[in-house]
C-alpha cells in the first residue's frame, strides 16, 4: 500500500462533461469512510445535489461559479473553503466564462 497518489493515476468517473478523480481512499491507508477527491466541473447547470451520511468539505482552486449547500446559494472563487454538514444537499456549477471550476473535495466521518 502506497500512502500517495499522482491525479495521473487516480480513478476518474466522468459525470457528464465534468470529471472526478478519486485520489485518497482506503487504497492510501484512509479509514471510517475518510476519502479525498479532485472535481474538474465543466458543468455550467447544477449537478445532481449530493446528499451524504458524513460531512464533505471543498476548497476552490481555479475558476469562480456558483455553489448550493441546501437553501444557501453563493458565489466560488478560489481560495475559498466550505463544508456541507451530513444530511445537506450539495451542488456546484462553473460560470460560463471559466475554463474550469477545480476543486479539491473530502469526506470525513463523523
Amino acid at each position: 500500500m502506497s500512502c500517495y497518489i499522482r491525479v495521473k493515476d487516480a480513478e476518474v468517473e466522468q459525470q457528464g462533461p465534468s470529471k472526478t478523480y478519486l485520489l485518497l481512499s482506503d487504497k492510501q491507508g484512509s479509514v471510517k469512510g475518510c476519502c479525498s477527491g479532485l472535481n474538474l466541473l465543466l458543468n455550467e447547470e447544477y449537478n445532481t445535489p449530493g446528499v451524504h451520511e458524513d460531512q464533505e468539505g471543498f476548497f476552490v482552486i481555479e475558476g469562480t461559479g456558483w455553489a448550493k449547500f441546501g437553501d444557501e446559494e453563493f458565489r466560488l472563487e478560489p481560495d475559498m473553503a466550505m463544508l456541507a454538514p451530513a444530511g445537506v444537499a450539495h451542488c456546484m456549477k462553473k460560470d460560463p466564462g471559466a475554463k474550469v471550476l477545480k476543486v479539491l473535495w473530502f469526506h470525513a466521518a463523523i
